[in-house]
């Protein structure tokens, strides 16, 4: 799986000019599932996120988690973390996991995040939706577990 996590102070997605989720202060999870991927893999991936030391302690140093601060994390699905680049300028995306799959992975992602306690707020697989934020640091981090 792989995941682009931004630490936000705010974060919402919009469906047709409705907001469908919103967090506060936390993060903005960008998630996809690629070919293959399995829930062993969701699993470590949403702990590691939880447990990802990010946030300022009191010292301004990044030393808490989202567990530490209560934060919440808004999970949007996002296939075209899968793009391929690599022969031209239009992107290919055959590494994402199928439709079916990838959604199944993103619930259960989603479900393995709020079981430890997060807050947690989602967009919806498949839309076209709206993201917006406000990063704060800017902190983002580029997570694959195959990497």
């Amino acid at each position: 799986m792989r995941a682009l996590v931004q630490r936000v102070t705010e974060a919402r997605v919009d469906i047709d000019g409705t907001a469908v989720g919103q967090i506060g202060p936390g993060v903005l999870i960008l998630i996809c599932a690629m070919q293959g991927d399995t829930e062993a893999q969701a699993d470590k991936l949403a702990a590691k996120i939880a447990k990802l030391r990010i946030f300022k302690d009191d010292e301004g140093r990044m030393n808490r988690s989202l567990l530490d601060t209560g934060g919440g994390a808004l999970i949007v699905s996002q296939f075209t973390l899968a793009a391929d680049t690599s022969r031209g300028n239009r992107p290919g995306f055959s590494a994402a996991a199928p439709p079916a799959e990838g959604e199944a992975l993103y619930t259960y992602f989603t479900q393995k995040v709020a079981a430890q306690g997060i807050q947690t707020a989602n967009g919806r697989f498949g839309a076209d939706m709206q993201v917006s934020l406000t990063n704060d640091g800017p902190v983002t981090i580029w997570m694959d577990t195959d990497a």
